[in-house]
């Protein structure tokens, strides 16, 4: 079990490290390199994907709305907290819901389970991605037009090969095939990213980056646990979800609140101070997970 965990943090540790070596010595222009990887590469890996005929959505509807409660029931469990602490809930609370499951979610699930577990680390993404585009975009500003929102990359990507899927489309597997190939340079590149981003930590907030370190993860598998128990799920989809429940906020939360002037300074430290905690917790519940047998 301890070889099972090391070999599959062991590349994540070292490809974010090779980022944060890099931009320690070379600043590289990550917010372009985000911007290619959102706007090109992740798209083209979700598309592809879903259009799959291999990976049958169906078998994932109940995945969906496990990650769903997860998402939204995280902001739900640490209102609440927020209110006691005299937190800002705009600045506290959506980086508890929308973690972290693109740069560190997909890597790590398939370094974990293996190339079988590709459908429902994107199923995962998707849903948080979604999410975060429409309530987390609400939640800053209720304002918001929904038609930019519909625009974005991400979402076209997701809806289009939803419909290819269940449509029943067979596309040709030369097309998949390069698509795939484009869209799995986003995995690499998610950590490596990551790695870049970790050098931006300000301990200067380090309290209320502890707490979301201690917050995040917990009230994720708090609400995974009950749907583990009443949905029937695969092993392998439970495995997953697990994982998706103890990640870390996103990256993303950090340039969402820059743009919204919603105290980018602040939840930078409690994203990456939070991300440095992930260190120590996903290798503990990746233990949990391979000691219950589910894959």
């Amino acid at each position: 079990m301890i070889g099972q965990i090391i070999s599959t943090m062991l590349p994540v540790f070292l490809i974010a490290g090779c980022g944060a070596l890099y931009g320690r010595f070379r600043s590289p222009d990550i917010k372009g390199l985000n911007v290619l990887n959102m706007e090109l590469f992740v798209p083209l890996l979700v598309f592809g994907v879903l259009a799959d005929q291999k990976a049958p959505l169906q078998d994932y509807a109940q995945l969906a709305l496990a990650a769903t409660v997860v998402v939204l029931g995280s902001g739900v469990v640490l209102y609440p907290l927020a209110r006691v602490l005299k937190l800002n809930l705009k600045t506290f609370l959506p980086p508890m819901m929308f973690n972290n499951s693109g740069n560190m979610g997909i890597p790590v699930i398939l370094l974990a389970f293996g190339d079988q577990a590709l459908p429902a680390a994107i199923v995962l993404f998707i849903v948080e991605m979604l999410l975060h585009f429409s309530v987390g975009l609400y939640m800053l500003d209720p304002h918001s037009s929904i038609i930019q929102r519909l625009k974005l990359p991400i979402v076209f990507a997701s809806i289009a090969g939803l419909t290819v899927n269940l449509a029943g489309v067979h596309l040709p597997g030369w097309l998949l095939e390069s698509m795939h190939m484009l869209g799995e340079v986003c995995i690499p590149l998610m950590l490596f990213a990551l790695g870049v981003r970790m050098l931006e930590v300000d301990f200067s907030d380090w309290k209320l980056g502890l707490l979301g370190a201690v917050a995040c993860p917990a009230s994720g598998l708090l609400l995974a646990w009950p749907m583990v128990a009443l949905l029937d799920l695969p092993g392998l989809q439970i495995a997953a979800l697990w994982v998706f429940a103890a990640l870390p906020p996103a990256v993303l939360n950090y340039m969402v609140a820059e743009q919204y002037r919603q105290e980018p300074h602040t939840v930078a430290s409690l994203v990456l101070l939070s991300n440095l905690g992930s260190l120590v917790v996903m290798p503990i519940v990746l233990g949990l997970v391979f000691a219950a047998g589910y894959v």
